[in-house]
């Protein structure tokens, strides 16, 4: 089954590589889990005079989505007061932004879309100092901050970073894996995102790697909450990072937005076939990367893997 996704710089950098290759667009858009019609139009849109290249060909995309992409049209403070002006000029109403707002609300639940004109677009605000801000307290829970240094600098083979991708109105979801290095990534369907779930899908995906397993770095959903004995059946460390600082497993944060490109948000995940699941981590880890010299996550991975 073949979803509707954007093409991505990554989608370039591996384009530019499989031509270079002497791959033809039929075999590209295999490989990328495109149509032969969109590597087509991709080309004719993007080739400049020497050719196709991927920096170039992502500045001509970015040049022509800013020309045709509508000003944000968002309910600003700016907005609020233009409306409340035109409102007593013409109809001699006068109303406050809280006004606004309920107008806005009582349109959604008449079936209006006023709301997707809001700046959050109704989402609650989680203020972080807040008692229960967060997604839950780890029991155990070893911080980010006893990690080894050794993680960080992505010398070694066998650091992980892990998160789940849940589905639309919590109805599944795909529980991710990337080695910090090789970017090696293992995607895991699961049918609700629960410590137990979570625990069996890792043991199941990162056993038979066990000995390239030294540490694995989660977020703070709950769904982890069994980490302790996903540690010591895969004889691995389990750590947590800082909450709201994601940019500490940025590695799979990247991973998952790559994944959204096959999976847009609002897919419901238990209508996915694992076999659909299974062929997005193929091409993920078939796909050359800019960070890895070009070659592809599975290269990278059994290369070292082989050298121990």
């Amino acid at each position: 089954m073949r979803t509707y996704r954007r093409i991505t710089y990554e989608d370039r950098c591996q384009m530019y590589a499989l031509r270079k290759a002497g791959k033809t667009q039929v075999e590209i858009g295999r490989a990328l889990g495109f149509s032969q019609g969109t590597v087509s139009r991709e080309l004719s849109r993007n080739t400049g005079q020497r050719g196709y290249r991927f920096q170039q060909a992502q500045r001509r995309a970015q040049s022509r989505q800013q020309q045709i992409r509508h000003q944000p049209r968002k309910l600003t403070g700016r907005v609020r007061r233009t409306i409340a002006r035109k409102l007593r000029a013409e109809r001699g109403i006068s109303l406050s932004h809280e006004w606004i707002y309920r107008m806005i609300w009582d349109n959604k639940r008449a079936g209006g879309d006023l709301w997707r004109f809001l700046r959050r677009r109704g989402k609650k605000y989680n203020r972080r100092g807040a008692q229960h801000a967060g997604r839950g307290v780890i029991p155990h829970r070893i911080d980010i901050a006893e990690r080894p240094a050794i993680v960080a600098r992505k010398s070694r083979l066998g650091d992980w970073e892990g998160d789940t991708i849940v589905g639309a109105q919590h109805k599944g979801a795909l529980f991710t894996h990337v080695e910090r290095k090789s970017l090696f990534t293992t995607i895991s369907k699961l049918p609700r995102p629960t410590a137990t779930a979570a625990h069996r899908a890792t043991v199941h995906r990162l056993n038979p790697l066990r000995d390239h397993v030294h540490t694995i770095t989660y977020d703070n959903g709950k769904e982890f909450a069994g980490h302790r004995k996903t540690a010591h059946l895969l004889r691995a460390q389990v750590f947590f990072a800082t909450p709201y600082h994601a940019w500490e497993r940025g590695v799979n944060e990247n991973t998952n937005g790559l994944i959204r490109d096959f999976f847009p948000k609002g897919t419901d995940f238990t209508t996915i076939h694992p076999a659909t699941v299974a062929k997005v981590e193929r091409l993920l880890n078939r796909r050359p990367r800019k960070s890895l010299g070009f070659q592809t996550p599975n290269e990278v991975f059994h290369t070292l893997a082989k050298r121990g």
